[in-house]
């Protein structure tokens, strides 16, 4: 009844802020066209649709708020204004007593607050959907003067429930789309929320936060470019999870920063090159890069360096995804639009029937203009918006699993434009790419893959001969084929045979006839 009762509040707020409109003229059912203009008779609305939308997901609660954040990515679902107002959500709520967050950690730990912590400060310095974080400080250890000054994420109380509700709903709402909506099957509503809600899964769990930021200090530690809070892991469990507490300055006040001496272009730059660094080295990306979660470090020791916070949305891709992505880069900085066409095909995004030429100039129509131009003049949602827009034209799948690359490409631009609005974002990726493919297809990258193979072999070699025998022995009693010319072979050897022994006898009493007819011996 409860699930009935949230999925009529829906269709109310959805109503009441007059959402239907966007999709109207998309729905392919007549009778659902006439209900809704029925059931919306007299409705005044004056503010633009974006943020009516916007303005509706805020209404409707804080999973609402974050679907909307990844939303704002698919520039090809949604219109460009709509989606440069769904960006402005703000995933941040007012924070859970503080009295509660200290009993939820005194639960997860089994211990009062004062046997593990000197200092807890009450009052948080963050509060979001998910969780809340209170700074705070160790008790020393034996031999220490002072404790260590940590961060300590509480997960919101009750969250579980409220999000398997709420997602429950937004599963229907997919479907109910897929089926109503005529771009609907393309665009994949299902399995972006299947994305979403493994994303909202991912976040529920402080631990797997906490290896996903291990993993992203062991990855950046080379780079020398961005600082990750340690992780102290005898005190991070499913709700809590400890860390050490970073001290910066937050990237969005720029000011600031120039006053302490950070450059800002090389701040820039650098951000570039951490991001194609995680893409493509790692594959394993920070996929939740907006400046709330992003410091610049002003200690001496670390001067200039990024630092990077909340960690649980984490983006991955295969060794597959991350090639294709490298040569549709790099297609698209040689202004190779043919090659792009032909990557679209040869990957299955558009049918296997779409004409290169007509896919190639469609694309150069769109990415033509924008080239040779600072990134203060250049709108990559724009850009992105209008292959959307393209796409529909030769039915191009969206693929789900990129979603999080162009949320954090989107990002990227925006941190850009805010540094260094003459950042020029193609000629700095461009020699970062042209290396890591070169790595990937030259002689070193060869024999970086032998060399991490290498055990692999080592192992398999001596037993090839066996497994080889093994192989053949097996396909020569289950391939009809195969068993049928080993018979019609066994029959010609027969045959070779009687020829040769008969050959033979023949040609020996003929000798002993001679011999006989001759006189003797």
């Amino acid at each position: 009844m409860g699930h009935f009762f949230r999925l009529v509040t829906i269709v109310f707020t959805v109503l009441r802020f007059g959402l239907d409109e966007m999709a109207l003229s998309g729905f392919r059912q007549r009778w659902v066209r006439a209900m809704v203009r029925v059931a919306t008779v007299g409705r005044r609305l004056e503010a633009p649709r974006g943020e009516r939308l916007r303005m509706a997901l805020e209404r409707l609660g804080p999973i609402f708020v974050k679907f909307g954040q990844v939303l704002s990515t698919r520039r090809d679902l949604l219109p460009l204004d709509v989606a440069d107002e769904l960006a402005k959500l703000q995933d941040s709520v007012p924070p859970f007593p503080s009295a509660q967050a200290k009993a939820l950690v005194e639960r997860a730990f089994g211990r009062r607050l004062d046997e593990v912590f000197s200092h807890f400060e009450p009052e948080p310095v963050a509060s979001a959907s998910i969780a809340q974080v209170h700074f705070a400080v160790l008790k020393p250890a034996p031999g220490e003067a002072t404790g260590r000054e940590v961060a300590v994420k509480v997960l919101r109380p009750g969250m579980l429930q409220v999000i398997e509700h709420d997602l429950r709903l937004l599963h229907t709402l997919a479907r109910l789309v897929e089926w109503v909506w005529t771009d609907g099957k393309r665009l994949k509503p299902r399995e972006v929320v299947a994305e979403f809600d493994v994303y909202l899964h991912d976040e529920l769990d402080l631990v797997r936060e906490a290896a996903n930021a291990a993993q992203l200090r062991r990855n950046m530690a080379s780079l020398g470019l961005v600082l990750v809070p340690e992780m102290v892991w005898d005190l991070c469990t499913p709700g809590v999870m400890v860390m050490e507490r970073m001290n910066g300055v937050p990237i969005s006040q720029v000011q600031r920063l120039r006053a302490a001496g950070v450059d800002i272009k090389k701040l820039a730059r650098d951000g570039v090159t951490i991001f194609f660094t995680q893409v493509f080295r790692d594959g394993f990306f920070h996929a939740d890069m907006h400046p709330g979660n992003i410091q610049v470090s002003i200690d001496p020791k670390t001067f200039g360096r990024y630092i990077a916070l909340d960690f649980g949305i984490i983006g991955t891709l295969t060794e597959w995804d991350k090639e294709y992505l490298a040569q549709n880069f790099l297609a698209f900085f040689r202004r190779d639009y043919k090659r792009v066409a032909e990557l679209h095909i040869e990957s299955g995004w558009v049918p296997p029937s779409t004409r290169v030429d007509a896919l190639e100039s469609a694309i150069r129509t769109v990415c033509e203009p924008h080239f040779d131009r600072p990134l203060k003049d250049i709108s990559l949602g724009a850009v992105l918006m209008r292959l959307f827009q393209t796409s529909r034209r030769f039915n191009v799948e969206i693929q789900p699993q990129l979603v999080l690359l162009q949320k954090t490409l989107l990002n990227i631009e925006g941190l850009g434009r805010q540094l260094d609005p003459d950042l020029d974002l193609w000629s700095t990726a461009k020699p970062f790419l042209e290396k890591w493919m070169h790595r990937q297809v030259g002689w070193s990258g060869l024999v970086e893959r032998l060399k991490n193979e290498a055990p692999r072999y080592a192992q398999l070699l001596p037993e090839l001969p066996r497994l080889l025998h093994q192989a053949l022995e097996q396909r020569r009693d289950s391939d009809p084929a195969l068993l049928a010319l080993l018979a019609e072979q066994r029959r010609t050897n027969r045959l070779i045979q009687a020829l040769v022994i008969g050959g033979v006898g023949f040609l020996g009493g003929a000798l002993v006839a001679r011999l006989l007819l001759h006189g003797g011996w």
